[in-house]
């Protein structure tokens, strides 16, 4: 009932003529987003179920990778709701690490979990979708539904088509996804809709401490590479972290 009569306002809002005003609103989620976390220093998102609860094995996997990261110095970046997205705020949250929150006002399911040290709230998917991208070293998708569908595949798009710099997207979950990857061998890597190497670009695991190792070992080469490029544009290496990583 509830989306029916959004669904309506939204309708009604068109007919006035209000297209274009939503241009500004828009860009007020990006100007937000981009002024908000750039200086979260080295982040990694997690997507997930909204629907596991507390005790659920994965709610507890999502909160121990989590856990892992913040204590090797990263920010992590969920969809700030309940399920996967709370284990893992909570994680970071009591580990010392820094806890984003990106919430999307929903009809339902979406409520914001209290784990979050940052919290932002998006009215367009898209525009959230480009904040977990642009501030992420590495994406771990949990089990999930169509959301984290949604995000998992846009970003091995990205990825494959060269849109954005090569990044780690992690499946968890064995169990849970290799349907899923046996699907695209078997169908589209027959049809020859994909390449075989675009199946490197996905790595699945159910092991909490080698999520961490692949994302470190992303840090790493992406460190090295910035320093490469610093010192062949005669640009003097500072010390510490660059840009946050």
């Amino acid at each position: 009932m509830v989306a029916s009569v959004q669904k309506g306002v939204s309708m009604v809002e068109d007919l006035k003529g209000q297209e274009t005003w939503r241009i500004f609103k828009i860009m007020s989620e990006f100007v937000e987003g981009f002024e908000e976390l750039s200086t979260i220093g080295p982040a990694v998102s997690i997507f997930g179920s909204a629907r596991f609860h507390r005790n659920h094995r994965y709610y507890k996997l999502a909160e121990e990778i989590a856990t892992l990261l913040a204590k090797n110095g990263y920010t992590i970046i969920t969809g700030g709701g309940p399920g996967i997205m709370e284990a893992a705020n909570r994680g970071a949250a009591n580990n010392g690490g820094g806890s984003v929150g990106l919430n999307i006002l929903l009809p339902k399911e979406q409520k914001p979990n209290p784990f979050q040290s940052k919290s932002l709230t998006f009215k367009y998917f898209f525009a959230r979708k480009v904040m977990f991208i642009k501030y992420a070293l590495g994406y771990v998708c949990m089990p999930g539904g169509f959301g984290t569908l949604d995000e998992f595949f846009e970003a091995l798009t990205l990825v494959q088509t060269h849109k954005i710099y090569p990044l780690p997207l992690i499946l968890v979950g064995k169990e849970y996804w290799n349907d899923l990857i046996r699907w695209m061998k078997a169908t589209m890597l027959k049809e020859e809709t994909i390449d075989s190497g675009d199946l490197d670009l996905v790595k699945i695991t159910d092991n909490p401490k080698e999520v961490v190792s692949i994302i470190n070992a992303h840090r790493d080469w992406k460190l090295k590479m910035i320093k490469t490029a610093m010192k062949k544009e005669g640009i003097k290496i500072p010390k510490g972290k660059i840009n946050g990583i």
